[in-house]
């Protein structure tokens, strides 16, 4: 229930305007589409979803939709179904890298042109339209920034990091960024980082973010590789006493990576110090563009990886690039 009501939400909110200015205006008569997904579990993809849907929709293109529920051989067996139907282009979000990998080679040999969203292949063995934001970077920026922030307490703090599933190439590209930081500053901490596996699963990131602050109490640098994981952030926290606002004695230095509804609302109201940003829309808009132009021009197998640089949105920064962030737009209401 708790998808369903935030797909519908974010499909309301961005339906009408995500890309009015982009792409073609021209119908797509005639072309079919398979969008076949792992599942809706964040904001994000929700956001990706319905960017790719109603833009497709818009241009008169027939969109088929499979959910694959977390499940990469049935999203496989779905990527098949589909080839078999006569589509003229795939568009996935994988389970993880190395089923993209499968799945862009199944395409490949079946000749129709596939499109990765946002989660890429594990290696580039296969030929397919990749976008994907630099995970490394952007987590980079936003960790810097906290950084910045533990060194005007004059003193050392404990970092500690929520890793994603490290079989999703963003998970390990988030995790890098952050290390990319803690080597940079080496007597800032008070010792090597506690690492907190989530496996991207809410249930996960609880009892082992839990099991975290019982045997290291003193953790007061914390990055989130999503920002889905706030409300279970929150909920280990705030019975601390640590779940407090910027300035308080108390506040735990707090950055993450999306750049959801969610984390907008806390960076505002001054429980998260910084977001790292993916742009949702531009990354649709990247791999829809480059599809239709695949399609169009009877290509079988392209083959190109474009990059989102995305950016970091701090408490420096709210005022002049706060609506630049998807999920501020979202909970605007634009």
């Amino acid at each position: 229930m708790k998808k369903i009501l935030i797909f519908a939400i974010v499909a309301a909110l961005i339906a009408p305007a995500v890309f009015a200015n982009g792409g073609s205006d021209k119908a797509d008569d005639g072309i079919t589409i398979a969008f076949c997904f792992q599942d809706l579990e964040t904001e994000f993809w929700v956001a990706g979803h319905s960017a790719i849907t109603n833009t497709l929709e818009a241009q008169g293109i027939k969109v088929i939709e499979k959910n694959a529920n977390e499940d990469a051989n049935r999203q496989l067996e779905q990527v098949k179904d589909v080839i078999v139907q006569g589509v003229d282009g795939v568009i996935i979000i994988p389970q993880d890298g190395e089923s993209a990998v499968t799945i862009a080679k199944e395409c490949n040999s079946a000749g129709v042109p596939i499109g990765v969203f946002n989660r890429p292949p594990a290696d580039k063995s296969a030929d397919a339209l990749v976008v994907v934001a630099n995970n490394e970077a952007i987590a980079e920026q936003a960790v810097e920034y906290i950084a910045q922030e533990a060194m005007k307490l004059g003193r050392k703090v404990t970092p500690a990091i929520m890793v994603g599933d490290l079989g999703d190439p963003n998970a390990v590209g988030r995790r890098k960024g952050f290390y990319n930081v803690i080597d940079k500053y080496p007597d800032l901490w008070t010792g090597a980082p506690i690492e907190i596996p989530t496996k991207w699963d809410s249930n996960t990131a609880l009892a082992n973010l839990q099991s975290a602050m019982q045997a290291n109490p003193d953790i007061d640098f914390l990055f989130t590789s999503s920002d889905f994981l706030y409300p279970v952030i929150k909920s280990v926290l705030a019975p601390l006493g640590k779940w407090q606002k910027i300035g308080d004695d108390s506040h735990i230095l707090l950055a993450g990576l999306d750049g959801d509804k969610t984390a907008c609302s806390l960076q505002k109201d001054g429980y998260v110090d910084a977001t790292g940003v993916q742009d949702v829309y531009a990354e649709a808009q990247m791999l829809l563009d480059a599809m239709l132009a695949a399609i169009e021009k009877g290509e079988k197998t392209p083959n190109e990886w474009l990059y989102d640089d995305g950016f970091a949105l701090t408490q420096a920064n709210m005022g002049e690039r706060e609506m630049d962030m998807w999920g501020c737009k979202i909970l605007a209401g634009e």
